[in-house]
Formats: structure tokens, sequence, C-alpha cells
């Protein structure tokens, strides 16, 4: 970063405070996601970014949602689970999400965020730690392979518009909501 007199200087380090994300944080964790994962940019992590994604996480382990909060307000976030498979001793910690405000980018936050879900996710019992980014995202790449991730293994997403396919046959485009499966005076009445 370029000072007044255009002397190159690095960038310092904003105090940053890493706290479990409290329900008056989610439209904010919401908004920068939305800021971040744009279609134009990320194509498929727009996609699956959501208000219920957020929701979803906060309700499933809030214990792994995490956010950095500094002098400008919400700086990151960091959002976590953990899976097990059933016959499988194994317990995995995912990294579903990792999102830092563009301005503070490359100042270490994602990597406190990263280092404080890593510890969380340990003393869970987690013996591998996931995490998924797009292939082309080199910077996502390097920051992972910093925090010493290894093995990258190539995933291909498909798509398929369905709107295309229903004009294919001869169908109309699909209404907004999807059809009832069944109305309620139509359903069983309760035995109780």
């Amino acid at each position: 970063m370029e000072d007044a007199a255009g002397i190159d200087r690095p960038r310092k380090r904003p105090a940053i405070n890493i706290r479990q994300m409290e329900i008056d944080d989610i439209a904010q964790v919401f908004h920068l996601g939305e800021e971040l994962f744009t279609a134009s940019e990320w194509p498929n992590l727009y996609r699956t970014w959501d208000e219920y994604e957020v929701i979803s996480l906060f309700q499933s382990d809030p214990e792994l949602c995490l956010v950095a909060e500094g002098e400008e307000g919400l700086l990151g976030f960091a959002l976590g689970t953990t899976i097990e498979k059933s016959h499988s001793a194994w317990k995995y910690g995912y990294l579903v999400w990792l999102g830092v405000r563009p301005s503070q980018q490359r100042s270490g936050v994602a990597a406190r965020l990263f280092k404080t879900l890593k510890d969380l996710l340990m003393e869970t019992g987690a013996r591998i730690l996931l995490v998924d980014t797009e292939a082309d995202n080199l910077p996502a790449l390097k920051f992972f392979r910093k925090q010493g991730f290894g093995n990258p293994q190539e995933h291909i997403f498909l798509t398929l518009n369905l709107d295309q396919a229903r004009r294919k046959n001869g169908e109309r485009k699909a209404p907004g909501r999807p059809p009832e499966r069944f109305r309620l005076d139509d359903a069983e009445p309760d035995p109780d």
C-alpha cells in the first residue's frame, strides 16, 4: 500500500475481534456474502449462497459460525460444520463459507477466522478439515495452501437449464411456486 509520498508500505493489520456469530449478525453476514459471491465472479458460489444457507448453518452449528469485527464493523465471517458418517470413526470438519470485506483482504482477517475455526473443529474431535473453492479462484487456493491444505481434487459442476428443457418438450415456463403436494382439507385426521 502506498502512502501519501508514494512509498510502498506494508498494509497495517487491523485490530480485530473474532467471536461466535450472533442472531443480529445474520443479515450483515448474508449481505457481505452477496457482495463477495456474485454471479459474474463466482457463479457456482452465487448459486448456493442465500439467506437460508446462513440461517441453516447458524441453527445447526452456531459454535462454528464466526465473525470478525473491527473499527469498521463486520470485517468477515467463517461458517463451518461437522460431518459424521455412519460406520466410520472419523469426524470431518468442513469450512463451508469464508468471506472477508474487500477492503480487509490480505490483512490477516481470513487467517484469524480460519485458525479460530480450525481450533474449534479440533476441539470437537474432527480429524480432517475439508474446504472447497472454484478451481480458478487462485487467491483462495493460495490462501488454503498457506494454511496447510494439500491434496487438491478437481471437482466439476455441471448445470442443466430446466426452462430450456421444458421449452424443448413443448411445456410452458414453470410457475413461481412449486405445486402443493396435498391440500390441508385432504389430509388424514390426526388419530390423537
